[in-house]
């Protein structure tokens, strides 16, 4: 196939995330099949408009803010100099609309919508800018076919009005063999508690810091390291001095594989704190590393963590009840080891080329003109 993908990001952008994580694990599988891959995406000061990243031909128009309008132009072009069987569109940040650009088959890729959960992350200008995209997308796309990570994003599609049977579910998968429990790994000699991604306002660390300083009167030995960059950091550190936490918090910034290798394999528990979702790459990356995760209950969250057997969900949001299962597993090292265990498990049930298959598979059922799966169905 001649697949034209178009993401906001490429995963060499400084900005990049799971969702570009997600985008060139399973397309650069393709490309590797032999498929054509292309994308296009914004690009940022000193980057090269054209790269081949991971076997995909990635073409940079702009900026990060200017894509919105740049986009679909840059999308127009470049299937005007070579066409393509399949247009797949990633939406994670705000839909660009291309069913109005083309009439080629088309999938569109949903790791989730933002929804409400914009207005706790920018200003309400901004946030009611993304609502408001968000709400033509049923009727837009309503002739393309929908590649979405979980079933609660499936499940906000569906509310949403889009056709059941025209959402395939393809879970994540994770590099059990890389991310794994196993050589000279060693879980922290005291309780240790980890939150690795992005620094914004809306992934509620601060929930964590409030629970983890509940946690400091009980247990004074605990830690706390986080993990990842973003534009958020500076008012966690201040709340962290403000609740007394000194140096039982360390904020680590960016670090490399390797180190947050070590990060997850020595963590008692991953925090993860958020209201949304698409999956929770971090959450699966950390139980084949054999570590359970602390999460909200939450969509995508309550379908990578499995409660009770690879880690705890708790309330979005609830300080009291974070805390109390933080509190929970410092006591209890042995509980931390049945749930990493499990967690483990779970964990080597998902991998990256199932996943690529299972959309290689779907996007030539797209080109083939069905890819319609039952009312429930799920990859």
């Amino acid at each position: 196939m001649n697949i034209l993908l178009v993401n906001w990001q490429d995963v060499e952008h400084p900005q990049a995330g799971g969702a570009e994580i997600h985008l060139f694990e399973l397309f650069g599988r393709l490309a590797a099949a032999g498929h054509r891959v292309r994308l296009v995406c914004s690009a940022w000061a000193g980057a090269p408009p054209r790269a081949v990243v991971r076997g995909i031909e990635v073409h940079r128009h702009g900026d990060r803010l200017g894509f919105a309008w740049q986009g679909r132009g840059a999308v127009r072009a470049a299937l005007r100099r070579e066409p393509a069987d399949v247009v797949v569109e990633d939406v994670n940040k705000v839909p660009l609309f291309l069913p109005l650009v083309t009439r080629l088959p088309f999938c569109t890729l949903v790791p989730h919508l933002f929804g409400t959960t914009a207005f706790a992350e920018v200003s309400w200008p901004m946030a009611a800018a993304v609502w408001l995209a968000e709400r033509p997308l049923p009727r837009v796309y309503r002739r393309t076919w929908f590649h979405v990570i979980s079933e609660s994003t499936r499940d906000d599609l569906v509310a949403r009005g889009v056709a059941a049977e025209r959402i395939r579910v393809i879970h994540p998968g994770v590099d059990s063999a890389r991310f794994t429990p196993a050589g000279d790994w060693r879980r922290a000699p005291v309780p240790s508690f980890l939150y690795v991604g992005r620094l914004k306002r809306y992934k509620g660390v601060q929930v964590a810091l409030e629970a983890f300083a509940r946690v400091r009167a009980a247990r004074p030995d605990a830690r706390f390291d986080v993990v990842g960059s973003g534009d958020y950091r500076a008012e966690l550190e201040a709340r962290a001095r403000a609740l007394g936490l000194g140096d039982a918090v360390t904020f680590h910034g960016y670090v490399d594989e390797a180190t947050k290798l070590r990060f997850l394999r020595e963590a008692w528990a991953n925090v993860f704190p958020s209201p949304k979702e698409g999956w929770g790459i971090t959450v699966m990356e950390a139980a084949a590393c054999g570590t359970p995760s602390l999460a909200s209950d939450s969509p995508g969250l309550r379908d990578s963590v499995r409660d009770g057997v690879t880690g705890h969900l708790v309330p979005h949001g609830d300080v009291a009840a974070m805390a109390a299962r933080m509190l929970e597993l410092a006591g209890d090292p042995a509980r931390v080891e049945a749930l990493g265990r499990a967690a483990r498990r779970h964990a080597e049930a998902w991998s990256w080329d199932d996943a690529a298959r299972a959309t290689a598979a779907h996007l030539e059922a797209i080109v083939a003109g069905d890819a319609r799966v039952a009312p429930a169905g799920s990859q």
